[in-house]
């Protein structure tokens, strides 16, 4: 279970990180050329709203089972070793904000009335979230 896991979280990642993308840009240019916001906008952006969820879903799963996780965090040993503390620590914390401000993002522009105001809060708190995660993924064992 832990290796799939393990997997699920890794893979699911580049596709939430492209949506994520995807829809920072595609906001950005319906803000910038005065588009009106639609139904079929809204639901691009609920693409990468419920990837980043679904990540953080299996990322909160994989933290307990995983002995790089809480455990880790609980034994204190994780404090002393800048790799440990980013994945026991910094790791979760840092992306739970950052899905918060995806999901406060996606909510307002839900309630907002100018379209242009949808699209900012989209592309702005998605940009926020996008960036938290981007600063707290841990590129030597993703990409190692």
């Amino acid at each position: 279970m832990y290796i799939g896991l393990q997997h699920a979280h890794s893979g699911l990642a580049y596709l939430a990180l492209l949506a994520l993308i995807g829809v920072i840009f595609y906001a950005l240019y319906g803000a910038l050329t005065g588009k009106g916001f639609t139904e079929k906008d809204r639901k691009i952006a609920m693409v990468a709203f419920i990837l980043a969820h679904i990540q953080l879903l299996i990322g909160l799963i994989l933290y307990f089972v995983s002995p790089k996780g809480y455990s880790l965090l609980a034994s204190g040993s994780a404090m002393g070793d800048a790799a440990a503390r980013l994945t026991a620590l910094e790791h979760p914390v840092i992306n739970i904000i950052a899905i918060v401000l995806i999901s406060v993002g996606y909510i307002r522009a839900k309630k907002l009335t100018v379209d242009t105001a949808r699209f900012r809060s989209i592309y702005m708190f998605y940009a926020i979230g996008l960036v938290l995660i981007l600063s707290r993924i841990p590129w030597t064992s993703w990409l190692g």
